[in-house]
């Protein structure tokens, strides 16, 4: 049994001192992902520092019709929350098919953003796995990787990143707000998020010691008919194979200012910027639908397992793209 001591903070700049000057500490939010790790002897902390009582729980309005939601605030919170279900469906609709009502509970919307990958080799401690233990190797390139990534991966990972949230704020161009030892930072989605190349245990670009703090989702009027779609093994709660979100403003049968993210395909929330390009200025029809999904799959890095997600993947993205231009988001 490995001793590990646990602090509550009673403010933000002391959970940051504290964790900060403390390189075997971590914070702990909801802990839904954090505590299984630590069974699991993934995670190694020998301090757990409480931000539970942080002021940072709040849902507000923002003068361009936007949001700001604090990093404590609950899944369930944000899912419920009016303004959320109005303005972007698909975060409502991601996070209530992200986790079961228990956990929506619990977990809160900075975890979501820090949440590790469910590589079964990552999770297990004891294989070899570069996210765990740097240059150690990647036990799923040759392993089961039926689910593991297709985009944005590299010769030493190929782990799927597990957020459903994280795909709309992907494709609504949301900030990351931080607070650290260097004082307030404010991260584009596209930059918080590392793609593995040969530092896949580097996630994320911040420091040690640097909280998330809030989640900025900027204004955006088309973003009332968005959509997010969920195709997975089975209904219950389970990981995405692949996920869509999209936002189509359209003006004469020709779509505006597209927005499209994926999950589930990418070892990052996944900008579908190819398909982007293909769609904008182009008629809204099933021929320019598949053309688009072709375009953004085309990099895939298959292998004998998971290829068929790759098609998945066109599919699903198709069938968002006919259902929100056909009849705007289901309810």
């Amino acid at each position: 049994m490995r001793p590990i001591s646990y602090s509550r903070a009673g403010d933000i700049a002391g959970a940051i001192a504290t964790v900060s000057s403390d390189p075997t500490s971590d914070f702990l939010a909801g802990g839904t992902t954090e505590i299984d790790l630590l069974r699991q002897n993934v995670l190694l902390p020998r301090r757990l520092v409480d931000i539970n009582d942080l002021p940072l729980t709040q849902i507000e309005d923002r003068p361009d019709g936007g949001l700001y939601i604090g990093a404590l605030a609950r899944m369930s919170d944000v899912a419920e929350a009016p303004m959320v279900r109005e303005r972007f469906p698909m975060m409502a609709q991601a996070l209530v098919l992200g986790a079961s009502a228990q956990l929506r509970n619990m977990a809160s919307m900075g975890g979501n953003m820090m949440q590790r990958t469910r590589c079964g080799y990552f999770r297990d401690g004891v294989s070899p796995c570069n996210k765990r233990e740097p240059a150690s190797g990647c036990s799923a390139l040759d392993g089961f990787n039926r689910g593991h990534a297709v985009l944005g991966v590299s010769d030493h990972c190929i782990a799927t990143h597990p957020s459903d949230v994280a795909v709309p704020l992907m494709a609504l161009d949301a900030r990351i707000h931080t607070e650290g030892p260097r004082g307030r930072r404010v991260y584009a989605i596209d930059d918080f998020f590392l793609q593995p190349g040969d530092t896949p245990h580097l996630e994320h670009p911040i420091e040690h010691g640097e909280l998330v703090v809030g989640i900025e989702v900027p204004g955006m009027a088309p973003a009332r008919t968005s959509m997010y779609l969920k195709v997975r093994d089975r209904e219950s709660y389970e990981f995405a194979l692949t996920s869509v979100a999209a936002v189509v403003p359209m003006a004469d049968g020709v779509i505006g200012d597209v927005r499209l993210a994926l999950g589930g395909v990418a070892t990052k929330p996944w900008r579908a910027r190819r398909a982007e390009e293909v769609l904008r200025g182009a008629p809204a029809d099933r021929e320019t639908f598949a053309r688009a999904a072709r375009e953004e799959l085309a990099p895939a890095r298959t292998t004998r397992l998971n290829a068929f997600k790759a098609e998945l993947a066109q599919r699903t993205m198709v069938r968002v793209l006919e259902t929100i231009t056909a009849t705007g988001s289901p309810s």
